[in-house]
């Protein structure tokens, strides 16, 4: 029952994504079933931090990463958080907790050269499809947008009189985005192409499958697969790599930092500074060629 409260709790008041609270819940859930298999503890509301300590132990033993560690303690955390809250327990088992080292993993975002190559050389065709997966590519390079804000576009989010995109982003906050007259003309296209879907059933989504069905976010993991495979030889190919990569492009031309945070709806700026490390690497190669200590 008090797991049922807390999903509904993240749910109505936290207004998290349905994503996000399968993700606590099956981190709880896991812990659940340890204290259950090894502890023979039906419930969990008020074991002491030894117990969580001997289940970190085990995962560590079993290969788990630090990484994926923390983010099982984070939801348990919050947990422990809720029934403090609530009054159902007294102390936060959790409360005195620090997060394991983890080593920071730095994405490499696609280069200017690698974007230009799948927006302005590959050839797409002038059907619905093309125009469709086109418009994909280049809403999430342009625009900044999450995979799930882009599958959820309604077609009255377009502003055409002010080329203006509005985006509803996590935790139902929505925001204004400027759209580029390339993206806008990307857009009338794909509308005109848009017509000759027989019985479109998501009217109101701007982004539709052959079947008239709003998108989902494989369809669109799968397009950004597809044509970054054939301009880039990075690994990693995937709708928030077009984020990171919007971000750390605009970064290295120059823009404020809470101008880009802002763009890419983030509620603190700390979660913006992680798209930086490119930006320092380009301000190093500035650095190394313009600054006249470095000639002589």
């Amino acid at each position: 029952m008090a797991l049922e409260a807390f999903t509904s709790y993240l749910e109505l008041e936290k207004n998290y994504s349905a994503h996000t609270v399968k993700a606590y819940s099956k981190d709880i859930g896991d812990f659940q079933d340890y204290c259950k298999d090894h502890h023979h503890l039906e419930e969990i509301q008020n074991v002491n931090y030894s117990l969580i300590r001997s289940w970190i132990v085990l995962l560590v033993e079993q290969g788990v990463s630090n990484r994926s560690i923390n983010r099982k303690l984070s939801s348990l955390k919050s947990y422990y958080k809720f029934l403090l809250k609530i009054g159902d327990i007294k102390h936060h088992p959790l409360a005195k907790h620090k997060a394991l080292k983890s080593e920071k993993k730095i994405q490499v975002p696609f280069s200017e050269h690698e974007m230009a190559q799948v927006l302005n050389a590959i050839e797409y065709t002038l059907d619905f499809v093309g125009l469709r997966d086109k418009l994909i590519i280049e809403l999430l390079y342009t625009t900044g947008i999450r995979r799930a804000e882009l599958v959820n576009l309604k077609m009255t989010d377009i502003n055409f009189s002010e080329n203006t995109i509005k985006v509803l982003g996590k935790r139902h906050k929505e925001r204004i985005l400027p759209i580029i007259p390339g993206l806008m003309s990307t857009i009338a296209s794909y509308l005109k192409e848009r017509k000759s879907i027989p019985d479109v059933v998501d009217t109101d989504h701007l982004l539709l499958t052959t079947t008239g069905h709003k998108i989902y976010e494989t369809l669109v993991y799968r397009v950004i697969n597809k044509y970054l495979s054939k301009v880039s030889p990075k690994v990693k190919k995937s709708p928030h790599m077009l984020r990171h990569t919007f971000a750390t492009h605009l970064l290295n031309h120059g823009a404020d930092l809470n101008a880009v945070k802002e763009l890419l709806g983030h509620s603190s700026l700390a979660s913006t500074q992680v798209y930086t490390h490119s930006s320092i690497a380009k301000l190093k190669e500035v650095h190394a060629t313009n600054h006249p200590r470095n000639k002589e």
